[in-house]
This record gives structure tokens, sequence and C-alpha cells, in this order.
């Protein structure tokens, strides 16, 4: 297929790597072009903006931080629609509210154009090894057209149902994996605190009814203090904000969202917004007077 992205972080970079590689011929553009030359050598080809990107391609990939930036590159100064052709499907991989969702998704379709909301979870390990989890919001043919496409970049790639519906099952994600995390921090202080090998407690758990990947995985980040982002703190406050502005258009009371939200606020007000979620063990260690576990 000919296909543009735009998003070549650590998610997007790799994502772009692997369609490239299936064969498609992939055209890209960056607000910071050196973000591109990666992508450039391998082979892409580079577009002066989003509108002459979305004008030459028939699929059209996001994945950028917030709903800000996706209305930046739709409706902005040669965004996605000045360019847009009919039948154009642009997939948004990126992380945004459902309500801006539907929204570029109605302005798309004035051009004759098919919104797909398809946000992932994985971290950037899965974005590597094309293993991610994809969440997907779409009309049912347009889901078969691109089902192939996202077999490139995922693993695991669910149809939820209409526009929007990726993006409310992605926020349902934040708020189970958010929980996860603040419940595996508060059982590893607990038995630091009586004086029992947090590490073994760990191994425990993961034999039992409490095993997770979460637990696998973020466990030994607490565990060892090294919180090199898989997926960053202040993502997943974006994130859970997200969560906590679509509760309160449904006005729906989540209180537990609503507490790992400000656990996340803690943990971005502290300075560690660029490391892993899991760093917020570091908040409760604080809170409970333990000095900060370093990495091995």
């Amino acid at each position: 297929m000919n296909i543009g992205f735009i998003g070549l972080g650590i998610m997007g970079a790799p994502m772009a790597e692997h369609l490239l590689k299936a064969g498609n011929t992939l055209h890209v553009w960056a607000r910071q072009p050196q973000k591109a030359e990666f992508m450039l050598n391998q082979g892409a080809t580079w577009a002066q903006s989003p509108a002459a990107l979305a004008a030459r391609v028939e699929v059209l990939c996001l994945n950028v931080s917030d709903s800000g930036d996706v209305e930046a590159l739709v409706q902005g100064e040669n965004g996605i629609l000045a360019g847009a052709k009919p039948n154009l499907i642009v997939i948004d991989f990126s992380t945004i509210s459902a309500s801006t969702t539907r929204r570029m998704a109605e302005l798309l379709a004035t051009k004759a154009g098919h919104w797909v909301d398809a946000p992932v979870s994985g971290g950037q390990k899965g974005a590597l090894t094309a293993s991610l989890t994809v969440m997907v919001g779409a009309e049912l043919a347009i889901f078969a057209q691109i089902s192939p496409l996202l077999a490139q970049v995922g693993k695991t790639i669910t149809h939820v149902g209409d526009v929007g519906s990726g993006q409310i099952t992605k926020a349902c994600n934040q708020i189970v994996v958010s929980g996860t995390l603040a419940a595996i921090a508060e059982a590893l202080l607990l038995a630091e605190g009586a004086g029992v090998d947090p590490a073994r407690v760990r191994e425990a758990l993961l034999g039992g009814s409490a095993h997770s990947r979460m637990l696998e995985i973020h466990g030994a980040r607490m565990l060892s203090g090294d919180f090199t982002p898989g997926f960053k703190a202040r993502l997943h406050q974006k994130d859970l904000g997200i969560v906590r502005q679509t509760a309160e258009e449904l006005g729906l009371a989540l209180p537990g969202a609503s507490l790992a939200g400000q656990w996340m606020n803690a943990l971005v007000g502290a300075g560690l917004g660029e490391a892993d979620s899991s760093a917020l063990i570091t908040v409760l260690r604080r809170l409970n007077g333990l000095a900060h576990r370093a990495a091995d």
C-alpha cells in the first residue's frame, strides 16, 4: 500500500519501519525533520506538509502525543484536510479523547474520507517487536480493508465498534494498568515494611492468582529501581486525564481512576515525567519516608 506516517517517536518509528519492511511504499512528515532521517535512509519519501502527505497516500497513520496534536495536524494550515482525497483512510494510533476522535472523523467525512481510531498497548517493546495490542474503532468495511496493515504492527487486533470505540477501550486499559501499578507498588512496600524480601514476595505472587504481566515486568522495575521508560509517566498522566474527561462527559464516578491520576500527577510533579510509569512506587516511598531504591 501507499502509506503516510506522522509521529516518528519511540512508538511510531518502529511501527513505521515495520510497515516499510513489509513492502509498503512509505511517505513521512515530521515537525522536527531530523526525526525522519532514519526512515528516509531506510527508503521512505519526505513530504513537505501534512497536506502534501495526505494528497499522495491511500492510508495516513498518526502516532502523536495528545488530542491537540491530532487537531492541529488535521485542521491546521497545510493540514490533512487541505490535502485529503476521497477515500483517504486516516489511522490514528495516538491515545486521545473519544470526543476529539469523533469530531475529527466528522471533518474527514466532509472530504469523503474515513477515520480509524486504533490506539495501542504494549509499550516500546511491543512496537519494536510488532506485538502491540491494537484497539480499533472503525466502520466494519474499513476495518476489513486495513486489517492486513494492522497485522504488520500488532499481534492482538480487536475491532471494538464504531469510530471512538478504540479510544474508549484504551481509556479502560489505562484504568486497569494504573490501578494495577498502584496495587503492585503498595504490595511491595508492605512486604518491605514488614521485613519480608519483596523480591521473594513477587516471586510467590507470580505463581498464584495475582500473576500478571504487570507484576512480572513492572514489579521487576520497581524492585530494581530502573525506570528506563517503556511508557513515560507524563503520557500516562495525560491518558488518565482523558479518563477523567470522559467520565465527566458521561456523568460517571470513577474514584479509583481519579486516585491513580493523582499519583501520576505527583510523579510528574516530582520531575519524573520522562521515567517509566512504574516509577509510581517512588512517590509512595517518599510518602512513607523510605529512601529511593537506586537501579541495580
